[in-house]
């Protein structure tokens, strides 16, 4: 399998990006500078962070770090963090003289006079017994100190004792003692000081470049990413530094708003007109295209194929073919046979499978490498666990069954009833296959979806082979519960679900904002969860029906899926007040037949329903 981590090698393309980095960085007129990279979950910033990194700090008189924020979240303020990260580096990779040391002590000095001003609303007895005042005496806090020490001095080590004295201990008075001792003119001095000292050690270091690489910003909470984003504030205005900070630009914006939520008569994007502001540069990355996903596909299958020293010459050969023409590049058997006719039998296959797979997955996945990485890793899994059962998947079917699974989840648990019931499977699967769905077919649901109908069409054709140990080892995704840290959705897919699920208008109309930007399977996985949450009680409640109803009406390749599911329920459970949801449903899907069918059943299992659902069949009138 890959790791699902970020990669030197570059088989997305990402030459011209690490280009347009590299010559901002190197034109000195434009520092100090922020650039961003955004893109999506699991685009490829980590990939050309690392990338661009790796090109960088070879440059002489450059010193490169990078500070994942992630990493220190509830354990150190985000802010202190990287201040104290980039010192650390300096005096890690620089031999100081006697007047850089003088600087770097008064910098550390100041990043605790600031970690003292975060923390001192939180001083109490959790600070105390852990020895933290002992740092704020040490600091030369004398006011804050001597309150405790007069407290300690006679104490026992009787936990009694402690508690009492812990009692006595006057919290807002030690606050108002920081506040004196840290007064805001006082941070302002040493704000403008810690900026000084900051130039200086860099001249007296001979660092003619400082590179500092954010990275997952997007994955830390709203307070840390601001915070992480007022300390690069602070160095934006001295010396060759820059910032490279690699996030989902609505993650950031969404922090910034939840800050200035309450601030009323603001009649503008504050998060945009923040990260206008903030940032300088701004370099995004683009989702991949059909084409594109396919060569990515196919190079990581081609580094599973060959031998390194094959696959790294196959790679050189590829990038320099792609050069000539790049635009118009095409990745296919004869290529690859020009270079080396052994290499070329060796990834026949793989090719074949790419070229099957990488439309579906470029529109359905929304061309992300990391969920692209994410299904291969999930199609080898299953083959090694066929394997150590003996059995022999082919990888081709494998995918197709998969991409079911992935994007049609009702319609894969329809065919996988069929084939664990031998009800005709075969037969049903045939008539899809040739576009001759008879009306007694169970899949005649599925017969005008056009996804469906260009999967049915494409090879490998599955009807005439035995499915069952196929949907053996895929058969996790036919369990009705959901696990979020099974399922790895991403983290707006993630957002949207919480706000399906709240049970609020707001959320609902929020979740339906961000429709366009979730791609297919996850939207497939977010319906199913909506649906799964709603029919747990007997009755089934409208918030959550109007949640599901309202996500499948809002994409198009989920309608389908709806009717699927509303098939699947009993009339009995239907309270009245979603009847009228259906009716609006019914008027966007353009599914007349299957819905009415739908409500005349529900009519005769609940009597209560029958007002209401003639009301819907007569139109509403």
């Amino acid at each position: 399998m890959w790791r699902d981590s970020e990669t030197e090698l570059d088989f997305l393309d990402f030459d011209y990006l690490k280009a347009i980095l590299k010559m901002t960085i190197a034109d000195e007129a434009l520092l100090p500078a922020s650039i961003s990279v955004y893109g999506d979950w699991g685009s490829g910033k980590s990939s050309l962070i690392k990338m661009s990194m790796d090109e960088l700090s070879k440059e002489e008189n450059a010193v490169c770090l990078i500070f994942n924020g992630w990493l220190f979240e509830g354990y150190e303020d985000a802010k202190t963090a990287l201040m104290g990260s980039i010192l650390d580096v300096i005096e890690e990779k620089r031999t100081l003289s006697v007047k850089a040391q003088a600087c770097i002590r008064g910098l550390y000095k100041s990043i605790d006079k600031f970690k003292l001003l975060k923390s001192g609303a939180r001083i109490g007895a959790d600070l105390f017994l852990t020895g933290g005042i002992g740092t704020i005496v040490d600091m030369g806090v004398n006011k804050v100190g001597k309150i405790i020490v007069d407290k300690v001095s006679n104490a026992t080590s009787n936990v009694d004792d402690l508690s009492t004295i812990i009692d006595e201990i006057n919290l807002e008075k030690i606050q108002k003692n920081i506040e004196e001792e840290l007064s805001n003119k006082e941070i302002r001095n040493d704000i403008r000081e810690f900026q000084n000292n900051f130039v200086e050690l860099l001249e007296e270091t001979k660092i003619e470049k400082l590179i500092i690489f954010i990275d997952e910003l997007d994955r830390c909470s709203p307070d840390t990413i601001l915070e992480t984003l007022e300390a690069i504030r602070l160095f934006l205005f001295m010396g060759n530094v820059a910032f490279i900070i690699g996030a989902d630009e609505r993650h950031i914006s969404y922090a910034v708003k939840k800050k200035f939520e309450e601030i009323e008569g603001l009649q503008i994007d504050i998060g945009k007109e923040y990260l206008e502001k903030m940032i300088q540069y701004p370099i995004r990355i683009p989702r991949l295209n059909s084409k594109e996903v396919e060569f990515y596909i196919t190079c990581l299958f081609f580094q599973k194929d060959l031998s390194k020293e094959e696959f790294k010459s196959i790679i050189e050969y590829l990038n320099n073919e792609k050069q000539k023409n790049f635009l118009n590049f095409n990745l296919d058997y004869d290529t690859i046979f020009r270079f080396n006719e052994g290499i070329a039998e060796k990834v026949k296959d793989s090719i074949i499978t790419a070229k099957q797979i990488s439309s579906v997955l470029a529109n359905g996945l929304n061309g992300n490498p990391r969920q692209c990485k994410r299904f291969l890793n999930s199609l080898y899994m299953r083959m090694e666990m066929a394997n150590c059962k003996q059995q022999n998947l082919d990888r081709k079917v494998l995918a197709k069954i998969m991409m079911l699974e992935y994007f049609k989840l009702p319609l894969f648990k329809k065919v996988a009833e069929l084939v664990q019931s031998h009800e005709g499977c075969s037969c049903k699967l045939k008539e899809l296959e040739e576009d001759k769905v008879s009306d007694n077919n169970e899949l005649k649901l599925w017969k005008d979806d056009n996804w469906v109908n260009q999967w049915a069409m494409n090879e490998p054709k599955i009807s005439n082979i035995d499915l069952k140990p196929y949907f053996y080892f895929t058969r996790t995704s036919l369990d009705e519960r959901f696990d979020l840290s099974v399922k790895r959705l991403s983290p707006l897919a993630q957002d949207v679900l919480k706000k399906l699920v709240s049970n609020t208008d707001i959320g609902i109309k929020n979740a339906i904002k961000e429709s366009t930007n979730v791609n297919d399977s996850e939207s497939s996985q977010v319906l199913d969860e909506v649906f799964s949450q709603m029919v747990k009680d007997s009755k089934i409640k409208v918030g959550l029906f109007k949640s599901f109803i309202s996500w499948g009406g809002a994409k198009e390749n989920l309608i389908i899926d709806v009717i699927t599911y509303l098939k699947s329920i009993n009339g009995e459970r239907i309270p009245v007040g979603v009847i009228p949801l259906v009716g609006e449903f019914k008027n966007k899907a353009k599914k007349d037949s299957e819905i009415l069918e739908i409500l005349e059943r529900w009519k005769k299992e609940n009597k209560d329903l029958e007002k209401a659902i003639d009301l819907v069949l007569r139109g509403g009138k």
